[in-house]
């Protein structure tokens, strides 16, 4: 596990290019870098990467409607997936956005090591979004993590 060297700090115009590849490798129908830039503009959000001393190997994108954060995007470079950086993240940002925050996220209903995860900082399921990823006509689980819900880290 390399959770011990990874940093997470925000997420920057620069690493567009570090984000744009991993983001092809990591997902069948990629974020364009049209959606990044948005997301980047947007000040309430909560936009990450996660690094080591080789480069970028992961980021999260998070933008807060009203009261509530959404969880939008969520990547770790393929070949450093297993190591706690996706988890690194996902405390960063809640930390950042405080333990008074509600959260919403879309997750694949096949993606079952993503959603163990979210479980565990705990998000719940409440519905699901019938064929929602136009790449294959999967279904997705809508899950929420509300004001004052309990995460474990181990």
């Amino acid at each position: 596990m390399t959770q011990d060297t990874t940093t997470i700090r925000p997420l920057s115009y620069s690493d567009l290019p570090s984000v744009m590849a991993i983001e092809r490798r990591a997902f069948p129908t990629p974020w364009s870098l049209a959606m990044f830039v948005l997301e980047l503009s947007k000040p309430s959000g909560i936009c990450l990467a996660a690094s080591d001393g080789a480069g970028l190997t992961g980021y999260l994108v998070c933008a807060r409607y009203e009261e509530t954060y959404h969880l939008m995007n969520v990547a770790v470079d393929p070949d450093r997936r297993r190591e706690g950086i996706a988890k690194a993240l996902i405390e960063s940002m809640l930390e950042r956005a405080g333990s008074d925050a509600n959260y919403t996220l879309e997750v694949r209903v096949s993606n079952a090591a993503a959603i163990a995860l979210y479980e565990s900082f705990g998000f719940r399921s409440v519905g699901t979004r019938r064929r929602y990823y136009q790449d294959t006509g999967e279904d997705a689980l809508i899950m929420w993590r509300a004001v004052g819900t309990p995460w474990e880290t181990a």
